[in-house]
C-alpha cells in the first residue's frame, strides 16, 4: 500500500489560499485580454512581444547546456568508469597433451582443478581399455575411446592424437582448446631417450645413438612401424599433420597452422612454462591457486643426452615442420604477451612464484627458494606415487610427502594430488566417476550425441 505524504492542515489551507487568489488573478488576467479587441494590439507590440521570448528562450537554453556540460565534465572527471564484471571460471577446457612437452605438468593442473570443482573427466576406455591413459593413441582420435562412465566431460587432458569433429561433438559447444609445444631439437632428444627401445627407427641406428641417427635419419626411419610418429615430426602427427609432408610445401603448412589458430584459443611453450601458465590463467579466468604446480615426469640428469654441436641444427633439419610450428607458436606466444605490458608479466610471474614457493613449503616444509627435490622412482615408498618407467635405463623422478611433516587431512589430500602420476590419477579419476553414474546418467546434458 503506497502512503501519501499529507502537509500540516494549517499548511494546506495557506497553500489553498495561495493557489486561489493565484488563479483568480490569472483568470482576471486573462479575461481583460479576451475582451480587449484584436484590432488594438500594434503590430510593433507584437513584434516586441516575439523578440523577448526568442531572447528568453536562448538564454536558458545557453543556461542549461553550460550547467550540463559543467557537471559532466567534474563528474567523469573525478569518477572513473566502470570496471567489467569478472568472468565466471571456464570449466570446459580441451588440453590437447603432446608428447615430451611438460604435458604431464598441465595435465596434473587441469586433474586438480577438475577435482576441487566435480567436474567430468575423460578417461580411456571401451575398445582403449588397455590404454589406461591415452585415447587409442596413435589412432585420430574417436568418441568411442572414451570410457562411458566420463561422458560426456568437461575436461579433456589425456594423450591423444587431434580428431577435430570427433572432440566438438564430446565436450561443450563453449570449450576452450589448448596445446602445448617445445623447441624440436630437446623434444627429439628427450623422445629419442624415452622411447628408444621401442621404436624400430631408434632402434636401427648403430648402438641406439642419437648422434649416428641424426647423421642420415632418412636411412633409419621406418615410416611404417608402430613408433614411427616419435621419429619424426611429432608435434605435427600429434595437432593431426602429416609428418612426412614435403617440408618445402608451404601453403601446407600455412594452412595447417591457420587451421590451428582457428581451434587452439592458446598454444603454451615448454620453454616459457610460467609465461604460459600466467596466458592461461587468463583466458581461463581461473584463481593463482588454479595454476600452481610441481614439474612432472621429468628425467634424471644421467638420463639426459647433451646435443653439442651440429646436432641441434640436425635434429631441426629432420624435423623442419615442427621447427617451423615452434617458431610460429612461440613468436604467437610473446605477441600475446607484449600486448598486456612487461608490468603485466612481471607481477603476474611474481604472484605464480610466489604461490609455487608457499606450496613447496606447506607440502614438503622447503624454507629456500625452488621446489622440492625429486626421487628416483626406487626411493618412493608409496607405489601409487611412482611414476611410469620406461625400458632402456630411463629414469623418471616423482615426489613423495615427507614423512616427518605432519599435515592436516586436507592440505595433505592437496599435496597427494599435486605430486600422483599420471596413470595413478587416471584410475583415481575413474574410480570417482563410477560412484558418480548414477547420477550424471540422470543429468545427462544434450550437447552430447550418440
Amino acid at each position: 500500500m503506497v502512503q501519501t505524504f499529507r502537509l500540516p492542515q494549517c499548511e494546506r489551507a495557506k497553500k489553498s489560499t495561495k493557489m486561489n487568489s493565484t488563479s483568480a488573478a490569472l483568470a482576471e488576467a486573462a479575461a481583460k485580454t479576451a475582451a480587449r479587441p484584436a484590432w488594438r494590439m500594434s503590430t510593433k507590440k507584437v513584434f516586441v512581444g516575439l523578440t523577448a521570448v526568442t531572447s528568453l528562450s536562448i538564454f536558458l537554453l545557453h543556461s542549461y547546456h553550460f550547467n550540463w556540460e559543467s557537471h559532466h565534465r567534474s563528474h567523469y572527471s573525478t569518477v572513473s568508469p566502470p570496471q567489467p564484471l569478472p568472468r565466471r571460471k571456464q570449466t570446459a577446457v580441451v588440453f590437447l597433451k603432446t608428447h615430451k612437452t611438460a604435458g604431464s605438468t598441465v595435465q596434473n593442473i587441469l586433474f586438480r582443478f577438475a577435482e576441487r570443482h566435480d567436474l567430468a573427466v575423460a578417461l580411456p576406455g571401451g575398445v582403449c581399455s588397455h590404454q589406461n591413459h591415452q585415447f587409442c593413441y596413435p589412432r585420430p582420435f574417436s568418441r568411442l575411446f572414451v570410457h562411458p562412465l566420463t561422458r560426456p566431460p568437461r575436461i579433456v587432458a589425456s594423450h591423444l592424437r587431434l580428431g577435430l569433429s570427433e572432440l566438438r561433438g564430446l565436450v561443450p559447444p563453449d570449450a576452450t582448446f589448448v596445446t602445448i609445444v617445445r623447441e624440436p631439437a630437446s623434444m627429439f632428444e628427450s623422445l629419442f631417450s624415452y622411447y628408444g627401445q621401442h621404436s624400430v627407427s631408434f632402434r636401427s641406428a648403430p648402438n641406439r645413438s642419437i648422434e649416428a641417427f641424426l647423421s642420415q635419419p632418412a636411412a633409419y626411419y621406418r615410416p611404417e612401424e608402430r613408433f614411427a610418429m616419435f621419429a619424426r615430426n611429432p608435434l605435427l602427427f600429434d595437432l593431426g599433420g602429416d609428418p612426412n609432408r614435403d617440408p618445402g610445401d608451404r601453403a601446407y603448412l600455412r594452412d595447417f597452422i591457420l587451421g590451428l589458430e582457428s581451434v587452439f584459443s592458446l598454444v603454451m611453450v615448454a620453454e616459457h612454462f610460467d609465461e604460459s601458465l600466467v596466458l592461461l590463467r587468463r583466458l581461463l579466468s581461473w584463481d593463482l591457486e588454479d595454476v600452481t604446480y610441481l614439474r612432472l615426469n621429468a628425467r634424471s640428469k644421467a638420463s639426459r643426452t647433451q646435443l653439442t654441436g651440429e646436432l641441434p641444427d640436425q635434429a631441426r633439419r629432420w624435423n623442419r615442420l615442427d621447427a617451423q610450428l615452434y617458431q610460429h607458436f612461440n613468436a604467437s606466444l610473446w605477441a600475446k604477451l607484449r600486448a598486456l605490458g612487461p608490468a603485466w608479466l612481471r607481477r603476474e610471474l611474481g604472484l605464480l612464484r610466489q604461490a609455487n614457493g608457499r606450496l613447496a613449503r606447506d607440502c614438503f616444509g622447503v624454507t629456500g627458494p625452488g621446489p622440492p627435490p625429486a626421487l628416483q622412482a626406487s626411493q618412493i615408498q608409496d607405489k601409487e606415487l611412482r611414476p611410469w618407467q620406461p625400458s632402456g635405463g630411463v629414469s623418471i623422478l616423482g615426489y613423495e610427502l615427507p614423512s616427518n611433516l605432519s599435515l592436516p587431512p586436507s592440505l595433505a589430500a592437496s599435496c597427494l594430488r599435486l605430486i600422483t602420476p599420471e596413470v595413478s590419477y587416471s584410475r583415481r579419476l575413474l574410480t570417482k566417476a563410477a560412484m558418480r553414474a548414477p547420477l550424471q546418467r540422470r543429468n545427462r546434458p544434450n550437447w552430447e550425441g550418440d
